[in-house]
């Protein structure tokens, strides 16, 4: 049996995991870059070849379990795929673990958002991104990337970090005060107190990889310039799990290219790095 990083199989069950594992590798609507799907199977890959000890936090968060419950594979159409997320999503809320979703491209977290909305009251949907995918709709499609989190912003309370490409139709829909640009964090020492300042409650976290500046991670559809570096941002994380109850979190836009390895280790790197900062603040 295959489990999550080769870790035991003993910690890799349903019973003894805290953390559930969900991969949707759909590439349906995305625009220019192509092979977001194949990024579940090269996070995987990476996640294998890493060492499962987390020098910061001294802990190997895989102890706690991760329980690969797999994989989604509607593609028939934006509306099928999110319809299956969502249910697949509701399904594992029903276990009371930690919700995770590997992707694909980003349009795979509306059905887990709007899931994760139904559970839990006051959520907060904390989006690290390139661009706002604010769009109603898109090339026909509610459930188009561009769109990625329309709906979350009608429903919830929406903070977007990163932000350095839109179209001018968005802004109208972006959420009064907490959208923090990236041209501005470049500027501003206290932004991840500033961020910290928005996000409160029940929190779910959703992180395209193109928010990384392209020197760091370059493998993802759109790879914009002057994006986040990996510490700043870890300190962000970090501290969101400190302060809130983070509820579920995914990781998208993974590409495969000539350029993969280094943005696949970097999303396995990340994943276990948010397991590490989950469990510290539960124990």
């Amino acid at each position: 049996m295959k489990t999550y990083a080769g870790i035991p199989e003993e910690n890799a069950s349903l019973e003894n995991s805290k953390v559930v594992l969900v991969t949707v590798p759909y590439d349906g609507t995305s625009t220019w870059g192509k092979g977001a799907d194949k990024g579940p199977e090269l996070f995987l890959d990476a996640s294998e070849n890493m060492e499962l000890y987390d020098i910061e936090t001294g802990t190997e968060p895989y102890l706690e379990g991760v329980y690969m419950a797999g994989e989604v594979s509607e593609n028939s159409s934006p509306e099928a795929m999110t319809e299956a997320v969502y249910q697949k999503t509701k399904e594992l809320l029903e276990t009371d673990k930690l919700f995770t979703l590997f992707g694909g491209e980003h349009s795979v977290s509306i059905g887990s958002i709007r899931a994760v909305g139904e559970k839990f009251e006051n959520l907060t949907v904390l989006q690290l991104d390139a661009h706002t995918d604010l769009r109603p709709e898109f090339h026909g499609s509610t459930s188009n990337h561009a769109c990625a989190v329309f709906e979350a912003n009608q429903k919830h309370n929406l903070v977007q970090v990163g932000i350095r490409s839109m179209d001018a139709e968005e802004n109208q829909y972006l959420p009064e005060g907490r959208v923090f640009f990236a041209h501005e964090i470049a500027n501003n020492e206290n932004w991840v107190n500033d961020v910290l300042e928005k996000v409160s409650g029940n929190v779910y976290i959703t992180i395209d990889l193109d928010a990384f500046d392209p020197s760091i991670a370059p493998s993802t559809g759109t790879p914009e310039p002057g994006g986040l570096k990996w510490y700043p941002t870890l300190e962000l994380l970090r501290k969101v799990f400190e302060k809130c109850n983070v509820v579920a979190f995914d990781i998208v836009e993974l590409m495969d290219s000539a350029y993969s390895k280094p943005s696949a280790f970097l999303a396995a790197k990340l994943y276990y790095k948010m397991l590490a900062y989950y469990h510290i603040n539960r124990d």
